[in-house]
């Protein structure tokens, strides 16, 4: 990378944004690269670099940041400890920290399951060793200061220690609470060179046997080790000294494991540095609402592009181009219009994005790779132009082209200024020519009306201006491409209070080729004005459209709910119908049992049928209105049936004989040993039935109220269906068992949830049929069945 394209990122800024980069980061080595990161000229590393920062801003959203707290730099310690070296508590810790982060780091990246973007197999590359960590947090509690369970040895040694200075401050504090206390400056116990010793006034060092291991500063006190503490005194700094030689010996121990792992450690250090870097880039990339570029080889094209560095309430967006129709951009416009803010955007976002940092700007935005971007861009607003300062941008001028080629970015601001006008924009024209024959895409700022016009003529280069208003003399900061602006020196200068006269002066000094040349500007301006006046007139016709299609589209939506409503009402009634025909059924059937209980040999049958007909008729009629029955078509009627013959009853698809036809066409049937009766439509004849399938039809019919007492079961499974579904086989299941005289049943329904138990209990409490119930006992299934005992 050479001087002058470093010069040019430090004129385009990219420094002020690399510094905000580095305030994302967590580590210090992560702050540091940020700063030092440049943009890349390989299409590939730069595409992999946008596509980590992405894969950051996407697992942030999802997850919010890994932490990257802890990770300090730890290769001089590691080399230091595989020399042989121990290392001290504080490295200790910095290696723990590291690998602490590093098994946060693979937990977070992992809790994705599969590789889905570039940046996951950075986190599936990291080595946690939660042992070792686990032993240096174990070990240590502190800087300098290691736990007591950090070995047995050190274990036992400090509960030594305790003991002894327990027995120092004892023999101590007796001298201290006995008449000797009279002799003691100060009731307390200190230390003196690492021994217990007691305050003594001078005048009275005699009346306490001892050393001395200190005097005070007035030589008013004497610091005495009385003789009953040497002793002790002296096994605690033994003890201490073997505290000392202990904590070395897991310092080394410590230091010795972790130079065992120093290529992971390494590694993981290294991962974490470049994960914190990649997702610095995503948190600016948050922070300045960014957006990932696409790549082209050969244009670059920013929509709705913002400069990073400017609040973005404020920052005005542009649409920019290069490459496409046009390789080079003229841009002209007043001072202070925002021409060097467009022209260091283009700059600025290009160099971005080929550091791997996001965009400011709108979807379908793309930026040229280059391999350089080189520009000379000066203090626009300065009014004192000498020939000095004509020579400086020169000579930056010369350089830059002498390093132009058709993959780089060149950016002038004043082209030709600080000279002469006529030869100013002569050469300025000539300089943007060279470049284009270079192969590099231009952009440029001026104020030569001979630059608009060249800009107008010539195939390739297209005109831009910076729009101003004149009416509150400001600058909107809106580029207008295709259009060349006006210096509007009349106007301002009117609008300042220049007077008229002066101003008519200066307008008769200028050329007529001039004069029509800014007439068909100002004409340009007011015809672009009103077709912006027409598109936003349009737009808001469209938005008026699209408001009454939404309410449109709400009012449809509320019909629909309303329909919903409706229907889930109706079949909620449907619903209360059959629980009505239910209730109609458990009485019922709980009448049939009184009867059959009451029932002697004279028992009348035909009475039970009748019940039982009209029971099975409010079923069916409940479930047609609920739409839970689909009707068969019945098979079509060949003839009326006629007394004597076999007919199929198409409601319970049994057979029966045909007793009598009355005067209004009913049939009176004998179907086993119920005696019903049916119209003609309800009965379908069965033809050709032998004597003897006749005389088995009868048995079948006489036996049938036997087998049905005979087979009714006294269990059934509930289990694997819902409440719905468990309350009807129930009902079934009972009327049976009730029907067969059965005293007694189990009814299985499991444990699971609870919720077909309660169903089924609920259903028991109001079936007439039910004497009691109970769960299951021990060996009988407990809480998964209930044992129900019949009336």
């Amino acid at each position: 990378m050479t001087d002058l394209f470093e010069k040019s990122m430090e004129t385009l800024e990219l420094p002020r944004v690399l510094s905000l980069l580095a305030d994302q980061a967590v580590t210090e080595e992560g702050k540091e690269r940020a700063r030092r990161l440049r943009p890349e000229t390989d299409p590939a590393e730069v595409a992999l670099r946008l596509k980590e920062t992405t894969a950051a801003v996407n697992k942030m959203v999802l997850r919010g940041s890994p932490s990257f707290s802890g990770v300090k730099p730890v290769a001089g310690s590691l080399q230091r400890a595989d020399m042989g070296g121990s290392l001290n508590t504080r490295e200790l810790l910095d290696i723990a920290g590291v690998l602490a982060a590093a098994r946060s780091a693979k937990e977070y990246g992992e809790s994705d399951g599969e590789e889905k973007s570039p940046i996951d197999v950075l986190f599936h590359s990291l080595h946690p060793n939660r042992f070792l960590e686990d032993k240096i947090t174990g070990s240590i509690v502190g800087d300098g200061e290691l736990a007591d369970s950090a070995s047995p040895e050190l274990a036992s040694i400090r509960r030594h220690i305790r003991a002894t200075e327990s027995k120092v401050r004892d023999i101590l504090q007796k001298i201290i609470s006995s008449s000797q206390a009279k002799y003691l400056q100060e009731s307390i116990i200190t230390q003196r060179s690492g021994r217990y010793v007691v305050p003594v006034k001078s005048e009275f060092k005699n009346e306490i046997p001892g050393l001395v291991h200190d005097l005070s500063g007035s030589g008013s006190t004497f610091f005495i080790e009385p003789m009953g503490v040497v002793k002790a005194n002296n096994e605690l700094r033994e003890l201490q000294a073997k505290e000392e030689k202990e904590i070395d010996r897991i310092l080394a121990e410590l230091s010795a494991e972790a130079a065992s792992f120093r290529e992971d450690i390494t590694l993981n250090y290294d991962l974490l540095i470049r994960l914190d870097s990649i997702f610095a880039r995503g948190k600016l990339s948050a922070r300045m609402g960014a957006m990932e570029p696409g790549l082209s080889a050969k244009s670059l094209c920013l929509r709705r592009a913002r400069h990073p560095l400017l609040p973005p309430k404020t920052a005005v967006a542009n649409d920019l181009s290069l490459g496409e129709k046009f390789d080079t951009l003229v841009i002209t416009g007043p001072n202070t219009g925002g021409k060097t803010v467009t022209l260091k955007t283009i700059g600025l976002l290009t160099l971005m994005a080929q550091c791997g940092l996001h965009i400011p700007a709108g979807d379908g935005s793309t930026i040229r790779v280059c391999q350089r971007v080189l520009a000379d861009i000066g203090d626009e607003q300065s009014i004192a132009q000498s020939l000095s300062t004509f020579s400086s941008h020169m000579s930056n001028i010369v350089g830059m082209l002498a390093e132009t080629d058709g993959e780089t970015l060149v950016l002038f601001d004043e082209l030709g200024g600080g000279t002469d006008p006529v030869e100013g924009a002569a050469l300025a024209a000539a300089i943007i020519e060279h470049a284009r024959s270079l192969g590099a895409l231009v952009a440029a700022t001026t104020h030569y009306a001979e630059l608009k016009v060249y800009a107008m003529t010539t195939p390739g280069v297209e005109n831009a201006s910076c729009e101003f208003d004149v009416e509150t003399l400001a600058p909107t900061y809106r580029l207008l491409v295709g259009i060349p602006g006006k210096s509007n020196a009349f106007a301002i200068s009117q609008r300042l209070g220049l007077p008229q006269e002066i101003i008519q002066q200066a307008a008769a000094r200028v050329s007529a080729e001039n004069v029509r040349f800014e007439d068909v500007l100002t004409k340009l301006d007011q015809q672009r004005q009103e077709m912006e006046k027409e598109q936003r007139q349009a737009a808001q016709l469209r938005l008026e459209m699209e408001q009454a299609a939404a309410k449109a589209q709400e009012y449809r939506d509320s019909l629909q709910k309303e329909k919903e409503k409706n229907e889930a009402r109706a079949k909620a009634e449907a619903r209360a119908i059959l629980d009505e025909a239910r209730r109609t059924a458990d009485e019922v059937f709980r009448e049939l049992g009184d009867m059959r209980k009451k029932a002697q040999k004279e028992q009348d049958w035909q009475a039970v049928n009748d019940q039982r007909a009209g029971l099975r008729h409010r079923l069916n009629e409940a479930e047609d209105k609920l739409g839970v029955r689909e009707k068969a078509a019945p098979p079509p009627m060949l003839r009326p049936a006629q007394k004597g013959d076999t007919v199929t009853i198409l409601k319970t698809g049994t057979q029966g004989t045909v007793l009598s036809v009355n005067k209004d066409g009913v049939l009176q049937l004998q179907a086993g040993i119920l005696r019903i009766t049916a119209k003609q439509e309800e009965v379908r004849v069965v033809e050709g039935e032998t004597q003897t399938q006749k005389a088995a039809r009868q048995y079948i019919q006489r036996t049938e109220h036997k087998l049905r007492s005979l087979g009714a079961k006294a269990e059934v499974d509930l289990r694997g269906m819902t409440t719905d579904e468990a309350e009807m086989t129930l009902s079934q299941f009972l009327d049976r068992a009730i029907m067969g005289n059965l005293t007694q049943v189990t009814v299985i329904h499991g444990k699971g949830t609870g919720a077909v138990r309660k169903a089924v209990h609920t259903y028991l409490k109001r079936c007439k049929g039910v004497a009691s119930f109970r769960l299951g006992r021990y060996g009988e299934g407990e809480d998964g069945v209930t044992i129900v005992a019949l009336k």
